[in-house]
């Protein structure tokens, strides 16, 4: 093969994908997005993300527009097969640890215009609709990716340092590097359905759970005029038979009176197959997977999307920093060995999340009956719910910390306001960052800075100090995409370990 021409190629205009090509261009790294669709898919799919993902459409300079389009959504609603609320978990809708509401509804196809549209700022990002790629072949210090074009029919090829496979359930890039997914035993056939009317449906504006293993159901309202359902199907029904209103009316009919009922337009109907999978291998060389070609999770949790936006924040910056030669290419092995694990862990809550709600006859019904209304005593619980707060990154030569007490490392840190009334993420701006409980020399300052990072002092008796305080840290270095890679008592040495990474652009800029 002859030398590259392009850095990046991304396969696949998702979330995962378009968010993977902005934070690039971000970083000024050239990238070429290869859709298998001219425009985005309309139908609606995935219609939660949590406070963290939030965080990152912040860094991608699309915060104000997803507001404008989504609900926060007030909590979860845990209700018996009469409808009765056994349950009750609370979301402050004006926001808790991640700065933004921990639970936010939302149409998809609504998103990805916002998406596209903020990358197309971006001279260093193409984005290449009716792009149908065949094939990725690995050569000696680069990739070929093959690919027809739909509207001339014409076949065509790039050359590239790195692809990022970011093509979804069926991804062909997964198969080009012999990935397979395996299966972590869920599976699930629900009816999805999607509603529009201007009349007031009066429910409480979380989201509902009916735990009841003979009618499953979900329902939430995700717009100013959209609401969802979802059903799970006994295993002889299918999806074509509730194609329209009056066939699904006997499942509607718990949440609507006759008047409401009278002004529904059916959006759409759909059957969908919830699994739990995640794929042997995430990478092979210069290949790399992302969202639904890594991993497929159960939707109870509503961390199908945001997850494969975790793994382009993840990335992103590490691919950045090798091709600019700022970082060596070991830190690329960082990627799975992070976020393999976490993915993994997400999947296991939602699979159990989903078989508590579902499963278990009569008997699961009783003991929900009898358990649900307690839950909120059980220490810790109702925080662990609401508070936002995914579990920490594994250990990796980018997440350090001892073994018998781990402090921070892997974690997020708090998007906390500062004194100046800015968030630790504005501040932070996508570079490393030293934040101390004590204030830092000159000298430290001096070394962090010319190295392109920031250091920050935690005021005291501010949230973010507490926070260090808690795990007895006096500083710790946060990485570009906001995760602790250590802590410790000496601010001089963590301000020493920073390394050279120049910041990011935080405005796209119109070519």
């Amino acid at each position: 093969m002859s030398s590259p021409t392009v850095p990046v190629v991304i396969v696949g205009a998702g979330p995962a994908g378009l968010t993977a090509a902005t934070l690039l261009a971000q970083y000024g790294i050239e990238s070429l997005v290869l859709e298998r669709w001219e425009g985005v898919y309309p139908q609606p799919r995935a219609v939660h993300l949590d406070g963290e993902i939030r965080r990152i459409l912040e860094r991608l300079g699309i915060g104000d527009e997803f507001d404008a389009i989504s609900r926060p959504a007030l909590g979860l609603r845990l209700a018996d097969p009469d409808h009765h609320v056994m349950a009750q978990f609370d979301r402050d809708p004006a926001g808790g640890r991640n700065g933004f509401p921990e639970a936010n509804l939302f149409d998809q196809p609504e998103l990805e215009d916002i998406l596209r549209t903020n990358l197309s700022l971006y001279p260093a990002a193409t984005l290449r609709g009716s792009s149908e790629v065949t094939a990725v072949t690995e050569g000696i210090g680069c990739v070929r990716v093959d690919f027809n074009d739909r509207v001339t029919g014409r076949a065509e090829s790039v050359r590239t340092e790195y692809v990022l496979g970011c093509d979804g359930a069926n991804s062909l890039v997964r198969a080009a590097i012999g990935g397979r997914m395996q299966d972590l035993q869920f599976e699930q056939r629900w009816l999805v359905v999607d509603i529009a009317t201007t009349a007031d449906l009066g429910h409480w504006e979380g989201v509902y759970q009916v735990c009841d293993p003979s009618r499953a159901a979900t329902y939430m309202r995700i717009g100013k005029t959209r609401y969802r359902w979802e059903f799970r199907l006994h295993p002889h029904e299918t999806a074509s038979e509730y194609g329209d209103l009056a066939r699904l009316r006997p499942l509607l009919e718990p949440w609507l009176d006759a008047a409401a009922f009278q002004r529904l337009e059916l959006v759409r109907v759909a059957e969908y197959t919830f699994r739990a999978q995640l794929a042997d291998r995430w990478r092979s060389g210069r290949v790399f997977l992302l969202g639904d070609a890594a991993h497929l999770t159960p939707p109870f949790i509503g961390q199908g999307m945001g997850a494969g936006m975790r793994d382009a924040a993840n990335l992103s910056w590490k691919l950045a920093g090798v091709l600019r030669g700022e970082l060596p290419d070991s830190v690329l092995d960082t990627y799975e060995a992070e976020r393999k694990p976490h993915a993994r862990a997400m999947i296991r809550l939602a699979k159990l999340t989903g078989l508590t709600m579902t499963e278990g006859g009569e008997l699961g019904n009783r003991l929900r009956n009898l358990i649900a209304p307690r839950l909120r005593w059980v220490p810790g619980l109702t925080r662990m719910v609401t508070s936002g707060e995914s579990p920490a990154l594994h250990r990796s030569s980018l997440v350090t910390a001892p073994r018998i007490r781990r402090g921070l490392a892997g974690r997020l840190v708090p998007n906390s306001r500062l004194a100046d009334a800015r968030r630790v993420d504005d501040v932070i701006a996508g570079r490393y960052a030293v934040i101390a409980s004590v204030e830092p020399s000159p000298g430290e300052r001096v070394v962090v800075e010319q190295r392109g990072g920031v250091v920050l002092r935690a005021e005291p008796d501010s949230e973010l100090c507490r926070w260090l305080r808690r795990s007895r840290a006096v500083a710790v270095l946060v990485r570009p995409d906001g995760t602790v890679q250590s802590g410790g008592e000496s601010v001089s040495a963590l301000c020493a370990a920073a390394p050279r990474f120049a910041p990011s652009e935080r405005r796209a800029r119109a070519s």
